[in-house]
């Protein structure tokens, strides 16, 4: 039985809020759906839109344990975005000081693809498509 039709959000926690917001908003250009602080934890969440079906949903929290920090680790090995032009997107990042890695192929698919980080180190990746 196939349950999931689509992924609807993916949750990340921030460590500077105000930093990640400006990097999610200004730099990668995401559309907020809502901000909500949430007195009750002391903490914000920000919903914002990939598409018409996916979010980002933007945490942040008084304390936050560190997470490995080497791309082995078990666990979400990084969040991809399909674009159309991985080299235009590279070119935009770089102009807004973005450390991006080479434009690599997929030899499976024959695809470009790259990645950068977010504020937090959480690797992120660019795939055309």
């Amino acid at each position: 039985m196939k349950f999931f039709t689509q992924v609807d959000h993916i949750a990340i926690i921030a460590s500077n809020y105000a930093v990640s917001k400006r990097f999610y908003v200004e730099i990668l250009g995401l559309d907020i759906i809502r901000e909500t602080f949430r007195e009750a934890r002391n903490s914000y969440k920000l919903d914002l839109k990939i598409n018409d079906t996916t979010q980002i949903e933007l945490f942040s929290f008084p304390e936050n344990l560190p997470r490995a920090g080497y791309p082995e680790a078990c666990g979400l090995r990084h969040l991809a975005f399909s674009v159309p032009d991985v080299e235009a997107c590279v070119g935009y990042l770089q102009s807004q000081e973005v450390l991006v890695e080479p434009i690599r192929v997929d030899e499976l698919t024959g695809k470009r693809y790259t990645f950068f980080k977010d504020p937090d180190g959480l690797p992120l990746e660019l795939y055309e498509g």
